[in-house]
């Protein structure tokens, strides 16, 4: 027999941790706010916020202001009911303690006998949330004629609840400060919380949204949003830099049984699709139920009135769920009262009465739209039908340019330099910027688990070209092989080959712009490798500082100035080329600086990949030790995909525009 406690190490019911109240959230923030990095930051304030706009649906409030306080402060202020302060009969505390002090607490769990019948905030742990990861939350609520205020220090009560002046209004306030031992920053992105506000705003017709950022009192400057038009002021929104293919946007907002669906939508001249879609104003990037019930009604009634007008004849087979989506612009949002979502950031929804809802009410009253406004129609069936005639030559360019073989990985692209590990979680293909800097990154990699793909120039622009005419390209074929996991309908993200991709270029313009159209190229053709995190960009540095012996490396100008400053003991007082007597060879062609104490400092620039030796490049750039690589992610699709559109699209004046507005904003141009 083994000795007790031997066998089990000693485990027992003393080892096993209750965490209390909030304990677990602040233990563990990456389950309840996605991350602790800055969309964590700003996931605090959509939660406090998604309170207000319950109330708002609820028809209780009607003005919402946030306000970006100096030293990081967050206030949220709106004039609903207010959280209740009264004594909770169960609990024995406030109601306003309860909720935030408690997880999945609130007045959003007793559907018709609960204190609304739509909620954004499901579980009832947001407003607790924030206060478990603020060292300091003040809750300020005007009600039953009363302000009543309570402080909370990283979620433990500083006192009860008090009453104090006699206050006419009404509303809470929450004003909050995020712990900044719990997330990477807490500085807050100003532009960001206006785009999500904004989006919140069309969402919720008739509400008056006000941001204001007093971090700087000076230009303080209030924005303020209210649209009457719902969702369809919002897709005239998004496409008001694109070319509209005809000129009424589809809009329906009606009840279903005890649901609400509200769907807005437009086509475009582009090749891709743009669909948003919301549960009680709750984003939902990855769709869900609401978004399948939206493409099975849209392929359907499109073709149905194709057949009936006589558009698709009868040898003419269907149109695709893909060439009714092409060039597609579409708001999907439904108010439902018990939303069933994918854990607390609310990715996906999951509920399938909302598929009926949404299949149902769209169907109907899109076949209505088609037949009252024909001329709309014939432009969005003219232009499936051309996306359908492009999906046939694509894959007919699939079949015959790229080979099944190929695909299956049988026949590698000649310029690939492969790697001899087959395990796709811990490969890595660099997409290296001509031949110069691939022959000195196939050098310096390491062949177990490194790949090497040269590209010769600059690659098509995927935002003016459909996927027919990206198959002809040499460039976007030979990558299409590598990475092994085809493209367009025949996509499939578990035949990637590589778990990370790294676009590697030099620190120039030329080098910018081939990144910008390679990262087009993802966006648009492969989003799941972005969502998966698996795109990456190198960062190589700009300078090789070399004093006496010892080497160092600077990415930016800045980091040159301090990296001198901490291997010299001085600041720098000039620079003299070329000097007489220096110890230069080949790796070096560079300057000499001359500190005030009279250390000589060698300086690389290195102008691109090429340059660079296969050792310094792998010490640099390549080496998982010591390398600095910036993983590539959608923050904000609707933003992100606006800004593809602006750079890479077919309008001139809007990217001059873009320029000219963000031209201060670059530091340092290398032309």
């Amino acid at each position: 027999m083994v000795a007790k406690g031997k066998a089990d190490g000693g485990y027992s019911a003393k080892n096993i941790t209750v965490l209390e109240g909030l304990e677990p959230v602040r233990k563990r923030p990456g389950m309840y706010i996605g991350s602790t990095g800055p969309t964590g930051l700003h996931h605090l304030i959509w939660e406090v916020v998604d309170n207000s706009f319950d109330e708002a649906m609820a028809g209780h409030a009607s003005t919402i202001t946030v306000h970006v306080q100096p030293d990081n402060w967050i206030a949220v202020e709106d004039d609903g009911r207010g959280i209740p302060v009264d004594i909770h009969p169960e609990q024995k505390i406030s109601a306003l303690e309860l909720v935030l002090t408690k997880l999945h607490a609130g007045g959003k769990f007793g559907g018709e006998a609960s204190g609304y019948k739509v909620s954004g905030g499901l579980h009832g742990v947001g407003v607790s949330v924030v206060n478990a990861l603020s060292d300091v939350l003040e809750a300020e609520v005007h009600r039953d004629g009363k302000v009543w205020t309570q402080t909370f220090h990283r979620g433990i009560p500083q006192g009860k609840v008090k009453a104090g002046a006699a206050s006419r209004k009404r509303g809470t306030i929450i004003r909050f400060h995020a712990d900044d031992t719990i997330f990477e920053t807490i500085e807050y992105d100003f532009p960001y919380i206006i785009e999500h506000l904004r989006q919140q705003a069309y969402l919720t017709a008739g509400i008056h949204v006000e941001i204001i950022d007093e971090r700087e009192p000076d230009v303080a400057k209030p924005f303020g949003f209210y649209f009457e038009g719902g969702v369809a002021s919002y897709v005239r929104h998004l496409n008001q830099k694109k070319e509209a293919k005809h000129p009424n946007v589809f809009y329906v907002n009606k009840p279903y049984e005890n649901l609400v669906v509200e769907v807005a939508l437009q086509y475009t001249a582009e090749y891709y699709e743009s669909v948003h879609c919301y549960a009680n104003n709750i984003q939902n990037p990855d769709g869900g139920s609401h978004m399948a019930g939206f493409r099975t009604a849209l392929t359907r009634v499109l073709n149905q009135y194709s057949r009936d007008k006589g558009y698709l004849k009868e040898k003419d087979t269907n149109l695709t769920g893909e060439d009714v989506r092409e060039g597609l612009t579409a708001v999907v949002s439904v108010k439902l009262p018990e939303p069933q979502f994918e854990g607390q950031t609310k990715g996906k929804l999951g509920n399938p009465e909302a598929r009926a809802a949404v299949e149902t009410v769209f169907g109907e009253a899109f076949q209505i739209f088609l037949e009252e406004h024909p001329r709309d129609a014939e432009e969005i069936i003219g232009k499936c039908l051309l996306s359908s005639r492009a999906r046939l030559a694509a894959r007919a360019a699939r079949e015959t340019v790229l080979r099944k073989g190929a695909l299956e990985g049988m026949t590698l692209p000649g310029k690939l330099a492969d790697c001899s590990s087959k395990d796709s979680a811990s490969t890595e293909l660099y997409i290296v910027e001509g031949d110069s800097a691939g022959g000195s990154a196939k050098q310096a990699r390491n062949r177990e688990f490194q790949a090497i793909l040269p590209l010769r120039g600059k690659i098509l622009n995927v935002e003016r070209a459909r996927l027919d005419k990206l198959l002809v390209n040499n460039e976007v074929k030979n990558l299409v092989i590598a990475l092994g996991t085809n493209i367009g309908e025949g996509f499939d993200a578990t035949s990637l080959r590589y778990g990370k991709v790294v676009i590697m270029t030099d620190a120039d313009v030329d080098g910018a712009h081939i990144r910008t159209l390679l990262l087009t190229l993802f966006y648009r053709y492969f989003p799941i490798l972005l969502q998966q995190g698996n795109i990456f960009i190198a960062m190589p540095p700009l300078y090789r500082i070399q004093v006496g012996k010892k080497v160092r490396y600077a990415f930016t100008d800045d980091e040159k100035a301090t990296v001198i400053k901490e291997m010299t003991g001085a600041n720098v007082a000039g620079d003299k080329k070329g000097e007489e007597g220096d110890a230069q060879d080949d790796a070096y062609e560079g300057e000499v600086t001359t500190t005030s104490s009279g250390v000589k400092v060698n300086i690389q620039r290195y102008k691109g990949l090429g340059e660079m030796n296969p050792d310094q490049l792998w010490e640099t750039t390549m080496d998982p030790a010591t390398r600095m690589m910036k993983q590539v992610t959608v923050l904000d699709a609707e933003k992100a995909d606006e800004t593809f559109d602006i750079l890479m699209g077919s309008e001139v004046a809007p990217r001059k525009k873009f320029i000219q507005t963000h031209a201060k904003d670059v530091a340092n141009l290398d032309i």
